[in-house]
């Protein structure tokens, strides 16, 4: 079975109760749940930190077993050279989403440290961010 992980940055586990206007008011747990069940023929597994050296240590640690990474890297997206430098490093093709319109808010906002070393990047669309990028790696034969 092909393996997919889903690596969240800093305040995603607060899906559901932060500023639903724009994350939305389902809970990560749910989304997962319900993703698992949509893609059944997929191992997902999910991974979420506030802490940037700990989304680094996953990403070094799945990113040359598993067949693709989504990563919301959240605002470190826009601040860490640290991970964008892992991204580079590995050999597992990464995804890079956001749930809001990244190009929509602060200018700090419009930059990526990580989307270089990307496959692409989906930004705007919610949670269906996550499935956007789940289709992607089935459209690449997973």
């Amino acid at each position: 079975m092909k393996k997919l992980i889903i690596i969240n940055g800093p305040n995603l586990n607060l899906l559901g109760t932060r500023e639903p206007d724009v994350y939305g008011s389902l809970t990560l747990v749910d989304f997962l749940e319900t993703i698992k069940n949509k893609y059944t023929n997929i191992e997902i597994d999910h991974f979420q930190s506030n802490i940037e050296g700990e989304l680094i240590s996953k990403i070094q640690e799945v990113g040359f077993d598993f067949d693709g990474i989504i990563l919301n890297a959240a605002a470190y997206t826009h601040t860490s050279v640290g991970i964008g430098d892992a991204v580079r490093a590995i050999a597992t093709p990464v995804v890079e989403v956001h749930i809001s319109n990244t190009f929509a808010r602060e200018d700090f906002r419009h930059q990526s440290f990580i989307a270089p070393h990307t496959k692409g990047v989906i930004v705007g669309f919610g949670l269906q961010s996550y499935e956007l990028a789940i289709q992607s790696f089935i459209n690449d034969g997973l």
